[in-house]
């Protein structure tokens, strides 16, 4: 059980990214703060398109420039701004102190090289291995992963690998220095149930282990429910909901969050004869060139009213620890506002 009274080991601090075209500015991510403490599990969840992966990418320091910059807001690592870093400062940071896990390991992992390149990379990089102790122990960390014939296994390249496995060599190399953080982008979107469930022991088990701070980036509730110890629900670039993972699923207070949960499939929901159709959110995330004035769910809300559409509510928090951003949730002064619309 994390301390919820330790210091946080990283803060995002109104945080701003923008991407910048003829188009336009795409406001990808704005106004975002949370924290994330020692060995505790951090759920980011939304639809495609809500800033989770720019978020992730903001920390690393890994967004595109051109066309996209960090315009404001602070990134706090033991105290200390990433954000105004050298690249040089960053690489020493970057895969040593906080690692990350990308969406989709075939396109992450280079082609040309083999696994056990990539990893021993990593010792050599920042321990200062010798390159046979960087092989071996690369081979070592693939063990650890539970990828079979380990000391074989360093010398293929990427496309002999199955799915599972190449998803496995990722969080070896992710690991393989002991990072405090491990930021997990999608783990195990594109695998098969079965291997899903293996990679999320294997996380749930290496985090006990090194007692590893994860950020979790999904759009499936129920991994967010096995693994996460807080929760917070992005929108549209924004925060909209954020509590500790009980309270959240108990008391859903935005009704963006409330769209997530029901849209879920429940076993034995359909019963003999009936047919019942699941959840689903009406409508589109709104183009982040062209984002409403008020509320950013206000065009998809059943219970959106003028204000709504006229004046973006803040991340208040209603009750300790939990934290939302809808109207219907707001202090005592805006109780005048209208009826919702029909």
């Amino acid at each position: 059980m994390v301390d919820n009274f330790s210091a946080p080991l990283l803060s995002v601090r109104d945080l701003n990214t923008w991407f910048f075209s003829r188009k336009g500015t795409a406001k990808a991510v704005e106004g975002v703060s949370y924290d994330l403490k020692a060995g505790q599990v951090l759920g980011v969840v939304g639809e495609s398109g809500c800033g989770k992966s720019v978020t992730a990418q903001s920390i690393m320091q890994l967004v595109p420039d051109p066309p996209g910059k960090i315009v404001d807001g602070k990134i706090l690592f033991h105290g200390k701004d990433l954000i105004p870093m050298s690249r040089e400062e960053m690489r020493h940071i970057r895969g040593n102190k906080i690692a990350m896990i990308f969406q989709e390991p075939m396109t992450s992992l280079n082609p040309v090289y083999t696994i056990g390149d990539q990893i021993s990379e990593m010792f050599t990089l920042h321990k200062g291995y010798g390159k046979k102790q960087a092989m071996e122990a690369a081979a070592d960390m693939l063990e650890k992963v539970q990828i079979p014939s380990p000391h074989k296994r360093v010398h293929d390249y990427p496309h002999q690998l199955s799915g599972g496995m190449r998803q496995r060599a990722m969080i070896a190399m992710a690991l393989s220095c002991n990072p405090e953080i491990l930021i997990a982008d999608e783990p195990t979107t594109a695998l098969d149930v079965t291997v899903q469930a293996q990679i999320l022991d294997l996380m749930s088990a290496l985090k006990e282990e090194y007692h590893t701070a994860i950020q979790m980036i999904t759009h499936d509730l129920g991994v967010i429910a096995e693994m996460a110890d807080q929760v917070v629900v992005m929108y549209a670039g924004r925060v909209v909901e954020t509590a500790d993972t009980r309270a959240l699923f108990k008391n859903p207070l935005h009704p963006y969050t409330l769209g997530l949960m029901r849209s879920i499939p429940v076993l034995g929901r359909r019963t003999a004869g009936e047919h019942t159709d699941l959840a689903e959110i009406q409508g589109m995330i709104p183009s982040l060139y062209d984002l409403p004035q008020g509320c950013k769910f206000s065009n998809r809300c059943s219970h959106a009213s003028d204000i709504c559409e006229t004046a973006e509510p803040e991340l208040a928090e209603v009750e300790p620890g939990h934290k939302v951003r809808c109207w219907l949730h707001s202090s005592p002064k805006h109780s005048d506002r209208r009826e919702k619309r029909s």
